[in-house]
């Protein structure tokens, strides 16, 4: 406890200086009455002693959710003084404009068939994709006089749709009898090496296939060691060809292998000198190969069909395989891409495991990948 003393002549005087310094509440604990002595005849003059006690100064509790709360009100009030109050309701409005829209141009459609649509948008299918696929599970509404859903689920109507419309080669294991060399291209980054080797380890494990690896990427740094990795594992021959030449001559040695998986140099599908170098390196063995366009399926719509127009300039594609479904959440690739360019696919890339992450693609996985299981 604390004590303030006041000393003065007049108590009335000390108590009304304490209250003022102090506040009204204060605690007068006593006070004690000093006599001066004067000089010659003037006697004494009384002083006074005024003891009060300090009061606790308690450190103040900041109320931090009043404060956040005032903070918000500010913003907001700022936000509505500097966005027109149409805006205020943009995304609603946007989102009924947006639903407008497709019920425009879907106006055909009624029922689950929208339904089924908008499901298909979601995923980044392209509007004409998923009109044409889904029309193929449908019949006509007497009552609406519009196209719905006349299956059971919308998988089995997309399924339908993905029949008709999509090309499968299955296993490039059941291609007949005698050599077969299948060729992988594509840009740089979407795993043309993992997968060529997970396809060619499902040859050798499970199917005891003789099969042998050729690379023609001697550009990029380390690509041609993980390749021979990856062949000294699967106890498999492994060879390195930078010219056209080397290249024949080591497919002739070959002859009485059942596989020969040819791995090129990834390159922008904008660099046409490049592309023409691996053509050129292919030279005339592209008449008898099967080659296999390698495709990412977290491209967004236009860049993988410019990556298509541009690899059909130069190579007759045979097959699309799709890589890293696992990242993407919305992979409308899988039907644009095939729809579209009435390219056949062939395999999915669904981790980066060797050899398990791969599978051959059929209507019913791409039906599972688009609409979830």
């Amino acid at each position: 406890m604390e004590i303030k003393i006041y000393e003065g002549y007049s108590l009335e005087e000390l108590i009304k200086k304490a209250k003022e310094e102090l506040g009204e509440d204060i605690k007068i604990l006593h006070y004690e009455v000093i006599k001066e002595r004067k000089w010659l005849l003037f006697g004494s003059k009384k002083k006074y002693k005024l003891f009060v006690e300090m009061p606790d100064l308690e450190e103040p509790v900041v109320q931090f959710d009043d404060i956040f709360e005032k903070i918000e009100d500010l913003i907001d009030k700022k936000i509505k003084q500097t966005i027109p109050k149409a805006g205020l309701h943009q995304a609603v409005e946007n989102r009924q404009t947006e639903q407008q829209i497709i019920s425009e141009t879907f106006s055909e459609f009624t029922g689950e068939a929208l339904e089924l649509i908008n499901q298909l948008l979601n995923k980044d299918v392209l509007t004409e994709v998923a009109k044409k696929l889904v029309k193929e599970g449908c019949g006509l509404d007497i009552d609406t006089n519009k196209w719905d859903l006349n299956t059971l689920t919308s998988k089995e109507a997309l399924t339908k749709g993905i029949r008709k419309y999509i090309k499968f080669t299955g296993s490039f294991d059941e291609r007949g009898e005698g050599l077969k060399i299948l060729t992988f291209v594509g840009p740089t980054g979407v795993g043309k090496t993992t997968n060529l080797f997970k396809i060619a380890s499902h040859f050798v494990i499970n199917q005891k296939m003789k099969v042998a690896v050729i690379s023609t990427d001697t550009f990029k740094v380390g690509a041609t060691q993980q390749a021979r990795i990856y062949a000294n594992i699967l106890n498999i021959p492994f060879y390195s060809a930078s010219e056209s030449k080397k290249l024949k001559s080591t497919v002739s040695e070959l002859e009485n292998y059942d596989f020969i998986l040819i791995d090129t140099v990834g390159r922008s599908h904008y660099d046409y000198w490049r592309l023409g170098e691996i053509k050129e390196i292919l030279g005339d063995l592209s008449e008898n190969m099967h080659i296999v366009l390698t495709v990412s399926c977290n491209f967004k719509n236009e860049d993988a069909f410019e990556v298509v127009n541009r690899y059909s300039s130069f190579f007759d594609i045979d097959s699309l395989l799709f890589t890293k479904i696992d990242e993407t959440s919305k992979p409308g690739l899988l039907l644009n891409l095939p729809v579209e360019t009435k390219i056949p696919v062939s395999y999915i890339s669904t981790g980066q495991r060797v050899p398990e992450d791969i599978k051959i693609l059929k209507p019913e996985n791409v039906v599972s990948y688009i609409l979830g299981d």
